[in-house]
This record gives C-alpha cells, structure tokens and sequence, in this order.
C-alpha cells in the first residue's frame, strides 16, 4: 500500500490517481500540481497546510490544492485512507462553480458539510481505484466523469450551507489565505496560463521585481517560471487532445502557446511525440 516517499523530487506529479493510502508522519512538506481528494473512513488526520493546522475528520470529502506545501503530523485511529488526485488543469477545465473553486486555488481546504456521505463516498472511490488500477481509457474517462459530478454535488452542499453561516465560522472551509509569494504566482498561472505571461507580470501581479519572482519560484518550487506555466499548457492541450476534436492549431493557441512551432516543440519535449500522433493514441472520443 502506497505512503509518502521523503525522497520524491519536490512538485513530482502524481497525475489522476486514487489510491488507498497509508498514514505516516512526514518529515517534509510536499507539494504537487494536483487537486487532492482525501476520505477517511475512520480516525482523523492532522495537516499543516499552508502554515496554518489542518485536522481532517472521518466521513467527509476533503479537497485541496496540492500545490500548497502539506505536510501529515499526526493521525489517530486511522490505519489507511483514501487519497485521489486530478491534475490541476484538468480541474480547472470542468469550470466548477467560483464560489468552491476560487477558495481552493487561494489555499482553502474545503470539507463537506453534509454528514452521513461516508457509505456512498466509500463505494465511489471504490470504483475509482479499480478504474484506475486497471488502466482502461474507458473507464478512466468514466470516473472522472463521476468526479465532476461528486464535487459539483460538494459545491451545491457548500454554497447551502454557506446561506445559514457566515465563510468565517463555516466547518465546510478551512481558510488558508496566508500564501507566499511564490505560491500566489502559482495560483495566478494556474488561472492565467491560456493568456500571455511573462516574469513581468507574474511579478507584477506579487508586487516583486521579475528578477526575483523567477528566482525565488525556483527556490521554492524547483522549477522555473515558464517551464511551470509550460506545463500547464501542456495538461490543457493533453486533455482536449484526448477528448475532443478540435484542430490541433486551435488547441494549441487556446492552451496559451503563441505558435504552432513552440507547442509542437514543447509537446515533442513533454510526451516524445507530435499532437498528433498522441491523440491518435489515446483519443477518448
């Protein structure tokens, strides 16, 4: 059964995955461009996320951006759980409601703040693992499906109890708005990767001087400015090459890149081949 490897590289994808997964302590924090789901079907489990303490119950969909360093310090009466993950991009591409996507992509960890999910929520990730496990397109493309309609179900629980509490007492949200810096510029690519970036307005956007935004995501994350937003491209133009028909052209410049000849490039880079020749691979449609 899988559990956190200190030795993976910082900001090492997972990709889409769902796992059961085994608590332990972690002696560093970790960070990876992914939504994560978490389910405890027992115990709970104690994060420092975002320099804020986190404690995740039983019984309740948690989700939260796995860009933010998190770091597992402590469990009780939890001997396995499940963990899910869903590359950011594809994420954003499902357009959820603001009011549940925003407070995520600003370091909010939201929790369903319905009880008495936990059997259905058990059976669904269930499923999803198996989907997973076994590779199948088919049913990859099923589950995340199933996904999206699980976590818009969360935001119409979410913005119903939001009518009856205030954001600030509400258990459905747990705020983490005390962001670094270079985590701000991470949630600004993310929401901003299809128009034109530079380190200028990056750093604009966090008040610091390009020069030393590049530097300092670098030191943070492990990678530069533009091999990051690179790489949210990349997942854009990945997911509509999979699941739709669209001329590669479009997608191409829909994904952000400024020429056909950059994406062809940075694609052939990423994946070892054309668009062309991954979408006759893997297309879903």
């Amino acid at each position: 059964m899988p559990r956190f490897d200190p030795t993976r590289p910082d900001f090492s994808p997972y990709g889409f995955s769902c796992v059961r997964w085994t608590p332990t302590a972690m002696p560093r924090f970790d960070r990876h461009n992914e939504i994560e789901l978490n389910l405890l079907e027992s115990g709970r489990l104690t994060y420092l996320m975002g320099g804020q303490r986190l404690v995740v119950p039983a019984g309740r969909l948690t989700v939260f951006w796995a860009g933010i360093p998190h770091q597992i310090l402590a469990f009780e009466e939890l001997v396995e759980y499940f963990v899910l993950t869903i590359p950011l991009a594809w994420f954003l591409q499902w357009r959820l409601p603001d009011h549940f996507t925003q407070p995520i992509l600003h370091g909010a960890t939201v929790v369903e703040p319905d009880e008495g999910g936990l059997a259905s929520d058990r059976t669904r990730f269930e499923l999803w693992s198996e989907d997973v496990r076994t590779g199948s397109e088919d049913r990859c493309h099923t589950s995340l499906l199933e996904i999206e309609a699980r976590l818009r179900r969360l935001a119409l629980s979410i913005a119903a109890d939001e009518k009856g509490r205030s954001r600030k007492k509400s258990p459905a949200l747990s705020d983490q708005r005390h962001l670094s810096r270079a985590e701000q510029m991470a949630c600004f690519i993310a929401q901003n990767y299809t128009q034109p970036l530079t380190a200028e307005t990056i750093g604009r956007h966090v008040h610091l001087h390009p020069n030393y935004a590049m530097a300092l995501f670098q030191q943070t994350f492990g990678t530069t400015l533009i091999k990051y937003v690179t790489e949210h491209r990349l997942a854009h133009a990945q997911r509509l090459l999979v699941t739709t028909e669209e001329l590669i052209v479009n997608i191409a410049f829909s994904s952000g890149f400024g020429s056909i000849s950059r994406f062809n490039e940075a694609f052939r880079q990423s994946f070892g081949c054309t668009p062309r020749a991954y979408r006759r691979l893997h297309h879903l449609m």
